[in-house]
């Protein structure tokens, strides 16, 4: 893999990261909920989640599971469970709007970080993406190593991203701060994340 190819991969990979998904819900919710510390662990859990199914995809596992048609629906139905059980927690925060009572029982950071980790980890996409993607950048000559190397660079382009995202968010957190403009965007995302688990869930 030459120099030119990593570079044509790593512009392909930002295109891809900069469409909203539900990754980027997910880290618009916890940066509004529990500050920049928790937008910056959810985004963390984020990038974990990227660097397993890349390193399985690497070693060929992803494609296991792909091919296993149990397993990937209940990987499926489990992400679509899941995004919809924290889209309805947006939604009910954006329904109570009682955000002083919320602040002063932040949850912990591990579960900030458990959120966008299962997130990522549950959504059978991310596994057809890495094995649609990858074969696309290697050849027949291609190591283990590039392999994991273009996993990585995922991961790691991924959480940047996302910090980015949290870094912005931090910059008008006083105007998030406002009770309606905050009821707003818990509702936006939290529908954000039922459409993104219906979607999923939907999917053929």
């Amino acid at each position: 893999m030459t120099w030119g190819t990593y570079g044509t991969y790593v512009l392909f990979v930002l295109l891809v990261l900069i469409v909203p998904g539900p990754d980027t819900a997910l880290v618009l919710k916890n940066s509004l909920a529990g500050g920049r510390r928790g937008g910056v662990l959810t985004a963390l859990g984020i990038g974990s989640g990227n660097l397993v199914q890349g390193v399985a995809a690497a070693l060929g596992l992803s494609a296991v599971i792909v091919r296993s048609e149990p397993v990937f629906l209940t990987l499926r139905w489990a992400g679509a469970a899941y995004l919809g059980y924290l889209g309805v927690k947006a939604l009910v925060a954006a329904k109570r709007g009682d955000y002083a009572a919320l602040s002063t029982a932040n949850p912990g950071g591990g579960r900030r970080w458990r959120e966008g980790f299962l997130g990522n980890l549950t959504n059978p996409k991310v596994l057809v993406f890495y094995l649609s993607m990858l074969p696309q950048f290697l050849t027949r000559d291609s190591t283990l190593a590039e392999s994991l190397l273009l996993a990585a660079t995922v991961g790691v382009l991924a959480t940047l991203w996302q910090l980015v995202i949290v870094a912005g968010v931090h910059r008008i957190r006083g105007w998030l701060r406002r009770r309606r403009v905050r009821r707003t965007l818990d509702g936006v995302t939290g529908t954000a994340l039922l459409g993104f688990g219906a979607a999923l869930a939907l999917d053929a």
